[in-house]
């Protein structure tokens, strides 16, 4: 179902799956380009936990998906902002999915807990920004316009510490689950891995039955 939200720069819109009762998962995909990489498996993910009666949320942010915000207009507090104002207009109890550099978006959300797969920091994101830029002709990241002021921002931008952390068992830093499979993030063309999205949604399952026991 699509929904729509509020947040103080404006309307945006947001899928809904799953049930109408119970806590919610708001789901924030990766920044730029690795959105594109991985929306279908989030959605997979998404639909996952519906089957499972979990309830989700994935909202536009600004400067993402069909945003009418530009992407050089894009700051960090507006990005946490919103996703904040999505968690509060699901009405229910929110629980945060943060892929990527989406972990980086729901540190002012009220949120029942936060889980990350793969999480990147602000200095991750600003290097893999500036290998895009590098690999490109122009001032572009991999075909965003970034704002200086949010590339000014990331080198001080941390993930939540309390979180539930997983990564793939080929990333060696520290996590508190990992999973087989590959990054996705990397491919050169939108790809899915329904495997690894059944893995991912049985753990955010049992992390939430955690949480609201």
């Amino acid at each position: 179902m699509i929904d729509r939200y509020d947040w103080a720069g404006g309307r945006e819109a947001l899928l809904r799956f799953g049930p109408d009762t119970g806590p919610v998962v708001v789901a924030a995909l990766p920044l730029f380009e690795e959105a594109n990489r991985t929306r279908a498996f989030l959605v997979t993910i998404l639909r996952a936990l519906a089957e499972r009666g979990i309830a989700s949320a994935l909202p536009d942010l600004p400067g993402q998906g069909e945003s009418l915000v530009p992407t050089d207009a894009v700051r960090l507090a507006h990005l946490r902002d919103a996703f904040a104002a999505a968690a509060s207009h699901v009405g229910r109890t929110a629980y945060a999915l943060g892929i990527r550099s989406g972990a980086l978006l729901d540190a002012t959300a009220m949120l029942g807990g936060r889980w990350h797969f793969a999480p990147s920091t602000g200095p991750e994101l600003l290097r893999e920004l500036e290998r895009l830029r590098q690999a490109g002709s122009g001032d572009d990241y991999g075909g965003n316009r970034v704002s200086p002021v949010l590339l000014g921002e990331l080198p001080t931008a941390g993930v939540a510490a309390q979180s539930r952390t997983v990564r793939l068992e080929s990333d060696a830093r520290a996590a508190d689950h990992r999973v087989p499979g590959a990054p996705l993030w990397r491919r050169t063309e939108p790809d899915n891995d329904p495997a690894l999205a059944t893995l991912l949604a049985d753990d955010i399952a049992a992390w939430m039955r955690a949480c609201e026991s």
